[in-house]
């Protein structure tokens, strides 16, 4: 599917996901055409790696991993690469007498397992697989040993006559009417239970699986078929239909995948890596044979063998093999051999997420940064835009970055939890460190971070790009340092609330991730710095996590500012909007694209495309890093909006104004 998209053009492409153009043209009318044209080229030019069944061996166990260790073989759902990193709960070991080919098949064999799981069949049953191709092979083999009666529906004679090997009842569909052959395999009962492994876009299968059941039946979909049902179809036998997930429980939980947390075995018995160790066994035990199946061993140079015409291929499974190769990785790709000695403004950039693709790295590109590092987990992000932007080295190892002489700038843009840990270890290798928000999480961690740039003396900037915005310039100019009300609104729209952004330990919530902006924007406008924060939000009892707030600010000058941080607008409304009230003057921001002045002399409308003061900031920045000097944002105003952030959280749980000492 991904090599067929890969293929596609701009039409096809769009005809595949009407969801995504529909949240296209939305972009479009609050944020413009060329923006909205660039971030989906750039989205598009995304590199995907390919693959999620693999064998290797470990060559690294990280912290409180304690199942595993160096040398071990052992099969992952990780891509197809050299080296992969992958969470525990992805990996299982692998029986001694089990080929490495043979493993493989335990991600892939897994996905058929739990499509049997959900149908739940018991002894002497007769279940149908409509679909023997690789999922659907294995499939039909473990509902053999599982003791079902077993008809293998599909449009292969070779496949048909393997499964027939097996002890499957094979049918050719072309050759008849498969909802009668069943009928005839089954007394006219029908069949008790039906899995579909198929891909077709056609409604037809998902009817004949109704045809064909029994009263009551249950049928499975692992496969991608049409899903337009008939009402009268599945009522009068009142039918059971479910889709299966792919592996099994734990599959999308990023608790249980990433972070390591596995589900109590007394309570959920059968969970991603408990099907991965349940197929391993199956093969070491001969009830599952894949050998069979295989149907090319391909070397990794050769790899077009597989995926140039994967679309029209008859193969059943293909083994990609790769070289032998040193147990030790090479975890930085030198990409050209610019020489840094000596020169001023050296960036390495940690963090190759959706920031530094689609904002931080093309405002850079005209800027006198010299970019010699990005660091990436994977590798694979981090290479792809090195090369795009003329990027020197990309490393999976940050600590080549904080080790090198040359660089005297460290970007960081990694996840919020991540922040204040590599600001103090950047100040402490001597460097200064510019690093997207929030600075940090919690006081404790700001106090730390205050000790480390005293000690070190070197300077810290905050991404709190909107003060570098003309759009705010301007207002700024003309408001001048008197007492004003400000008033900013953030229409942020619907994040899910699983996304890590909510996650308070991870991400911090979107108050203290997020509206730190305005924070900051209105200290810039007001000339002054916070001293109280109430913050009020939707709901009877909210959660810390909250993204429907308003916040209250007092200022030392007297000033006041609200910000309004809201998720359940429409979109099509625009995104951000300031008014500033001062001296019978009232300046409107709209969306960073359009200000207006009212009561103001010698005040003039600004229009421009969205200009948010990204590729400004930047540009100071690298400027003040070459010819020295302080911060372009005053460290003490860094440290204030950060508290005042967090402070206004606790004023959430005290239901009080908060004072920022």
């Amino acid at each position: 599917m991904l090599v067929e998209f890969g293929k596609s053009n701009l039409i096809q492409k769009a005809r595949q996901q009407p969801d995504k153009v529909k949240q296209v043209l939305e972009k479009i009318k609050t944020d413009g055409l060329m923006p909205t044209l660039e971030a989906v080229f750039t989205k598009l030019g995304e590199p995907l790696p390919l693959g999620y069944c693999n064998v290797g061996k470990v060559i690294g166990v990280g912290e409180g991993v304690n199942d595993f260790k160096i040398g071990d073989r052992v099969a992952s759902n990780g891509h197809h690469a050299e080296f992969v990193c992958i969470p525990k709960n992805l990996v299982a070991h692998i029986p001694d007498n089990i080929s490495d080919e043979e493993a493989c098949f335990t991600v892939i064999g897994s996905i058929g397992l739990q499509g049997i799981r959900l149908l739940n069949p018991t002894l002497g049953e007769t279940v149908v697989v409509m679909g023997l191709g690789l999922i659907g092979l294995i499939t039909a083999q473990l509902l053999l040993s599982n003791g079902c009666r077993v008809i293998g529906v599909d449009l292969d004679d070779k496949k048909l006559a393997m499964a027939e090997e097996w002890g499957v009842i094979p049918f050719n569909s072309r050759n008849g009417d498969v909802v009668k052959f069943v009928e005839e395999q089954t007394g006219n009962y029908g069949a008790d239970g039906v899995i579909i492994t198929a891909s077709a876009k056609t409604n037809d299968i998902i009817s004949q699986a109704a045809k064909m059941s029994r009263k009551r039946g249950r049928i499975v979909l692992v496969g991608v078929i049409g899903l337009n049902l008939s009402r009268a179809e599945f009522y009068e036998k009142e039918l059971s239909f479910q889709v299966s997930c792919s592996y099994g429980p734990g599959r999308y939980d990023d608790k249980y995948e990433q972070q390591g947390i596995d589900y109590p075995l007394a309570f959920v018995r059968w969970t991603e890596k408990r099907n991965f160790e349940t197929i391993l066994n199956k093969i070491s035990t001969q009830f599952l044979k894949v050998n069979s199946m295989i149907s090319e061993i391909i070397e990794l140079d050769d790899y077009l063998q597989i995926y140039g015409d994967i679309g029209q291929s008859r193969s059943i499974a293909s083994i990609l093999k790769y070289n032998d190769l040193d147990l030790i990785p090479e975890r930085t790709i030198k990409l050209n051999d610019f020489s840094f000695q000596g020169s001023k403004g050296v960036v390495g950039i940690i963090g190759a997420g959706n920031f530094t693709k689609m904002t931080m790295l093309p405002s850079l590109k005209d800027s006198q940064a010299k970019l010699k590092y990005i660091a990436s987990n994977g590798g694979v992000t981090g290479t792809s835009l090195a090369k795009k932007y003329s990027i020197s080295r990309s490393t999976t190892d940050y600590s080549e970055i904080l080790k090198d002489s040359d660089v005297d700038l460290v970007m960081i843009t990694t996840r919020h939890d991540s922040h204040a840990k590599l600001v103090i270890e950047t100040l402490n290798s001597g460097k200064n460190v510019f690093v997207e928000k929030p600075l940090a999480l919690t006081i404790i961690e700001l106090n730390d971070i205050i000790e480390a740039q005293i000690r070190n003396k070197k300077v810290v900037t905050v991404g709190f790009n909107r003060r570098f915005s003309p759009h705010i310039q301007k207002i700024k100019q003309h408001a001048g340092n008197t007492q004003m009300n400000v008033i900013a609104t953030m229409n942020a729209g619907h994040i899910p609330y699983d996304f890590w952004v909510h996650d308070l330990k991870i991400g911090g919530g979107r108050i203290i991730g997020e509206a730190c902006h305005y924070i900051d924007l209105i200290t810039y406008l007001t000339g002054s710095k916070v001293v109280a924060v109430c913050m009020n939000s939707l709901g009877v009892n909210p959660e810390e996590n909250t993204d429907n707030a308003s916040i209250l600010l007092k200022y030392e000058n007297g000033s006041t500012g609200v910000i309004n941080y809201f998720s359940n607008g429409s979109k099509a409304y625009s995104k951000e909007r300031v008014e500033v009230y001062s001296q019978e003057r009232t300046f409107v921001m709209d969306n960073f694209r359009k200000t207006e002045g009212f009561g103001a002399k010698g005040f003039s409308n600004l229009n421009t495309r969205i200009d948010k003061g990204h590729k400004n900031q930047f540009e100071t920045l690298i400027g003040k890093v070459i010819e020295g000097g302080e911060s372009i944002i005053p460290f003490d105003e860094i440290i204030n909006t950060s508290k005042a952030a967090i402070c206004a959280i606790e004023s959430l749980k005290q239901g009080a104004w908060v004072q920022v000492n």
